[in-house]
């Protein structure tokens, strides 16, 4: 169970104006990225993995931004923090229902980043009026799950976990191959293998070592402790903490 965290007075900052500016995501996800960032303004459909979601979010916004959770009531503020965002700077909207689209509205002038899971399929018209909004504020749209016109998509095309052996060891790292698809510069799409997170929790490219290690024979993979499945179930894999 997450620990729970007392946010006092939560008073969020001015939104950056919706100049179209590329602000950089921190880590490894800035390789696989166009432009090394994402647009202000813009929204990104991430396939249903936590980590990516959590590590996309926390490499968008500033240090001292602050970012919203809307329709993610498993959301663990322990995960968040692991991957980096902070939780004093975090606002949570359970469960908005049917008015998702007004809350993330009245949201987008107040943080730099929103993460999103819709009730339902989302309709163009309601896209369109959305994008509308993020244009002028500036704030980023993180998605979990499909978005009409999005300008990126992330998932992850295979994963595993690191730790596990014949019958015994633990959970530690993740290892992950993101995809990122898109228009203009992404149109022909990227992919990078990453740790989503390390046994460290952090977000990072495999060194080459790494990377050699995961085209080796399955035996050599067991000695050297790297497991199958399963995937997004404890600690910073998931949205929820353990």
């Amino acid at each position: 169970m997450a620990t729970p965290v007392l946010v006092q007075q939560a008073v969020p900052v001015s939104a950056p104006s919706g100049d179209g500016a590329t602000p950089g995501v921190a880590g490894a996800l800035a390789g696989v990225l166009p432009e090394g960032g994402v647009r202000r303004g813009t929204v990104v459909s991430v396939a249903e993995d936590a980590g990516l979601l959590l590590a996309l979010a926390a490499g968008v916004g500033a240090a001292d931004g602050w970012c919203a959770a809307v329709g993610l009531p498993e959301l663990g503020l322990l995960a968040a923090s692991g991957y980096g965002i902070d939780p004093r700077r975090l606002l949570l909207v359970d469960a908005p229902g049917a008015h998702w689209p007004e809350v993330v509205s009245a949201l987008a002038g107040a943080v730099e980043v929103v993460l999103l899971r819709p009730s339902g399929p989302v309709a163009a018209r309601s896209a369109a009026r959305l994008g509308a909004v993020l244009r002028r504020s500036g704030c980023v749209l993180l998605v979990a799950g499909e978005w009409p016109g999005a300008g990126l998509r992330l998932g992850v095309r295979s994963s595993r976990w690191v730790g596990l052996g014949a019958g015994h060891g633990l959970l530690a790292g993740r290892q992950a191959e993101v995809v990122v698809q898109g228009r203009g510069a992404a149109a022909r799409g990227r992919t990078a293998r990453l740790w989503l997170p390390d046994g460290h929790g952090v977000v990072r490219a495999l060194t080459e070592e790494e990377a050699a290690r995961e085209t080796a024979p399955e035996a050599e993979r067991e000695r050297a402790g790297l497991g199958g499945e399963p995937r997004d179930i404890v600690g910073r894999g998931g949205l929820t903490a353990v």
